[in-house]
């Protein structure tokens, strides 16, 4: 019987691929790149970008039984994401997405549609305007508490990686759901991280490129849907302590915000109306996309300002000028970053290098279109190859260094898209911009980063296919800068 349910699922399989050959007869297609073992490449973005020396930088690939379209270009990207955007503003539904999506009311894996519209404006309308007020002085106190912490491990090695993901943590916690425990941080930090890792397992990533995998036992699947059971028995109980205690007209946080605003909101007529469910996936979002992400690249930014002691020591001079020696409590000037240019450019130049979703999420194109004279059937995979286009030699001189200054002259480079553009673009990027800026500012006043034992951290990603870009642990030696830069209170 097993038997007979392989043949059959491979003859189905075989009776799809030709079918999809049959559909793209006459269309000029980019070209097609031999071979479906790319994904076991240990360095994926870099692999891709390579592949444009013979190709050019958009080309078809074979991932399982689907071919994709893969942009290694910021012309193209930009062509695909923002000059056609509705045409390239699709999700492809996989089945780890659809699993992970609560019926299909994510915001990130969400397929596009006017409904998805309506729910992305309630949760940037939570984001920016729901809590504009308190988001920058929130978050500069959440790091001043951090690097308070970090004070009482001065002169001992400090896994930052981990710092920076429970600071992180604790920042969309407080925005999310109000000023809570440590324990509650600890428990989305911990609920984070095991979803991660298991939606990131081969066996998850084999089951989206081919889907009749999912006929199969598969542990790893297992473990997913139980990651998943306790994501929304957390999320759910925090949105019923919220409709319990919140103040009509009144918001606290955002989720006071959205429930609020969930039920007026309505997309346009036909589409159906937002409903609690969305608000739910807004949380889970917030918290998948703004934890770790932001973590992983303010641990990049450590990691090359110990391979460049002469960048940090000109940042910390930048600081000491614009904010004061002894003015720790001075605001960061997030929204004005003439005033800091070196520090900005340094956040520029750490996102090139190392855009945390290297080839961001998979689009889907809605409708046929084309890019750069190729037709791209409706349906078709689109994987923007964000790391590829940062590191384009046509576009950057010398584009594997790390040199900030080249973005010290204005005009000289071209924006980068860690966060992605058009339609899907990230809608946390305004506070992660705020928190990169203001954790780097004030940990920078605060210590001098040390190799610990002497030892520089790698370079250079782990070698793994996962959504993130995520480095090697490593281990940083915080050295206190001494009264100048201590908080008001404090004694050296």
């Amino acid at each position: 019987m097993l038997l007979l349910g392989v043949l059959l699922l491979t003859v189905l399989a075989g009776a799809r691929l030709l079918w999809g050959k049959w559909k793209l007869r006459g269309l000029h297609l980019p070209p097609l790149v031999p071979g479906c073992l790319h994904l076991l490449q240990p360095d994926l973005p870099l692999h891709l970008l390579g592949l444009t020396q013979k190709l050019g930088p958009i080309y078809r690939l074979r991932l399982g039984l689907q071919d994709v379209v893969v942009l290694n270009s910021k012309r193209t990207i930009e062509e695909a994401m923002v000059r056609k955007w509705v045409d390239f503003a699709g999700r492809p539904q996989t089945p780890s997405y659809k699993l992970v999506s609560l019926h299909h009311q994510d915001l990130s894996l969400g397929d596009y549609s006017l409904l998805w519209k309506a729910h992305k404006k309630l949760t940037r309308s939570a984001l920016l305007l729901g809590i504009r007020s308190s988001m920058e002085p929130l978050v500069e106190q959440l790091t001043q508490e951090f690097c308070e912490r970090m004070r009482a491990q001065a002169g001992t090695p400090v896994a930052i990686q981990k710092e920076f993901s429970l600071l992180t943590c604790a920042i969309i916690c407080h925005l999310t759901f109000g000023d809570k425990e440590d324990t509650l941080v600890h428990t989305f930090h911990d609920c984070v991280q095991d979803l991660m890792r298991t939606w990131e397992h081969w066996s998850i990533q084999m089951l989206d490129i081919i889907p009749f995998l999912r006929f199969f036992p598969n542990p790893g699947l297992w473990r997913l849907k139980r990651a998943l059971e306790n994501r929304d028995h957390i999320v759910e109980k925090q949105l019923r302590q919220h409709k319990e205690s919140m103040v009509a007209g009144q918001w606290r946080d955002m989720t006071d915000y959205m429930l609020q605003r969930v039920g007026r909101l309505r997309a346009e007529e036909g589409c159906g109306q937002l409903l609690e469910g969305h608000v739910h996936m807004s949380v889970v979002d917030l918290f998948i996309g703004g934890t770790e992400t932001t973590a992983t690249t303010l641990s990049w930014a450590v990691a090359f300002l110990l391979h460049h002691p002469e960048i940090q020591q000109r940042l910390q001079e930048e600081l000491d000028r614009e904010l004061g020696p002894g003015a720790s409590g001075s605001r960061i000037p997030y929204r004005d970053p003439t005033r800091l240019p070196l520090l900005s450019a340094t956040v520029a130049e750490v996102l090139r290098l190392r855009p945390v979703v290297p080839l961001a999420l998979p689009h889907c194109t809605t409708r046929p279109s084309s890019i750069s004279g190729y037709d791209i059937p409706e349906g078709m995979v689109v994987i923007p190859n964000l790391q590829g286009a940062h590191l384009d030699e046509t576009v950057w001189e010398r584009p594997q260094e790390f040199r900030p200054d080249r973005f010290l002259v204005p005009g000289a480079s071209p924006r980068v898209l860690a966060f992605g553009c058009g339609a899907r673009v990230c809608l946390g990027e305004p506070l992660a911009r705020l928190e990169l800026l203001v954790v780097l500012a004030q940990l920078l006043r605060a210590f001098t980063l040390m190799p610990a034992a002497g030892t520089l951290p790698s370079l250079r990603p782990r070698a793994r296919c996962g959504v993130n870009l995520s480095m090697q642990p490593f281990q940083v030696q915080l050295q206190s800068r001494g009264a100048g830069v201590l908080g008001r209170g404090q004694h050296p």
